[in-house]
């Protein structure tokens, strides 16, 4: 499975930046975020087949 991680602002809480991911790369993410108070928002990646 794949996410989605976007990188908030710590003002506004808009986004910063996005980045596809999959699951075994989303703990690193997180810890890395968590490590420095950086604001994050997951969510399922779209896997929609065109």
């Amino acid at each position: 499975m794949r996410f989605e991680i976007m990188r908030l602002d710590e003002v506004d809480g808009t986004t910063v930046d996005t980045t596809v991911v999959d699951a075994a790369s989303v703990n690193r993410i997180v810890q890395q975020a968590a490590a420095i108070g950086q604001r994050l928002w997951i969510r399922p990646a779209d896997t929609t087949a065109s």
